[in-house]
This record gives structure tokens, C-alpha cells and sequence, in this order.
């Protein structure tokens, strides 16, 4: 099912620097270190939820990835800052996240993908076919906080600072 457009979805940056550790002998970083650059990202975003890895183990699940997308555009370099982007863009059925890695400095787009998880059962090792209630709350919880935010943000109306007969 796709949310409706005004439905704010979770969005989390983090921002690193390329270590020497993850480069080859051109200073290019190795396409398997760009999965962890995106669980970074992940991890912020589910501690925004307040959904990461230990409450979904505490609410009875774990999340394997199931599928993992990358297109490489340019390399990051050693010494390189790159911001990692994660925005939630499915969680119904199951957790379909999209990913922009791009160059600070310039805004360039250097790597882009998705990942998704599913919910299997800690007790059974089954799939569930819709995502369990833990998640759904928190995100419901999350949604709700924004709109309060978003609310309060913006200037009152004449009706709200009026009042109405």
C-alpha cells in the first residue's frame, strides 16, 4: 500500500568520513563497506522510531535484510566526507528502506539503493506477512509527534488565535 504524500515518513542522516580501513590501494572505498555505511544510517532512523534492534528483539522479532540494492554513481574516497540518507518508504508488510550516499562538499549523488526487512518470529522462525503491532505503534507514535511539531511550527491561523464563537 503506498502512503499518501502528506504522511510525514521517517528520514535520517549521518554524516562520516571515509576511513583508510575501508579504501583500497587507489583510496577507492570497497563496494561491501557501502552496507555498512547504510546500517549507520538505518540504525538512526529505527532509534528515531525508538524500534532499533533491541526492541524488536524485546517485542519477539528479528529483522533479517532480505534484499539489498546498491548502484554505485562515483567512488568515495579515503578522507572523504559522505552523508549517509535513510527514509523508510514501506512498513505494512515489511520494512522497505531507500538510501542516498553523496559527497558533503559538492551534494553529489555517489551511491544509491534499498534494502528490506521482514518480521520473523524469535519463538517460531516464522515470516509474519504483515509487520507486528510493536512497529506500527511506534511508527504511529512518531507520525503523531511530527504532526504535533509541524503544528505548533507553523504561524496560528486568525480562527486560532481568535478563537471561534
Amino acid at each position: 500500500m503506498n502512503q499518501p504524500t502528506d504522511t510525514p515518513m521517517p528520514t535520517a542522516t549521518v554524516e562520516m568520513e571515509v576511513p583508510f580501513h575501508d579504501v583500497d590501494m587507489m583510496e577507492v572505498a570497497w563496494h561491501g563497506h557501502y552496507v555498512r555505511y547504510l546500517e549507520i544510517a538505518r540504525c538512526k532512523l529505527l532509534d528515531m522510531l525508538d524500534y532499533n534492534y533491541p526492541q524488536m528483539r524485546d517485542s519477539g522479532y528479528a529483522w533479517p535484510v532480505i534484499d539489498l540494492r546498491l548502484r554505485y554513481a562515483g567512488p568515495a574516497r579515503f578522507g572523504q566526507r559522505i552523508a549517509v540518507t535513510a527514509r523508510l518508504r514501506e512498513w505494512e508488510n515489511r520494512l522497505k528502506l531507500d538510501y542516498v550516499i553523496r559527497d558533503v562538499e559538492s551534494g553529489k549523488r555517489l551511491t544509491r539503493g534499498y534494502s528490506v526487512q521482514v518480521a520473523v518470529g524469535l519463538e517460531d522462525g516464522e515470516m509474519l506477512l504483515a509487520s507486528p503491532a510493536a512497529l506500527s505503534e511506534q511508527l504511529a507514535a512518531w507520525q503523531a509527534e511530527q504532526a504535533l511539531t509541524h503544528t505548533s511550527d507553523s504561524p496560528a491561523s486568525p480562527s486560532e488565535t481568535q478563537g471561534t464563537p
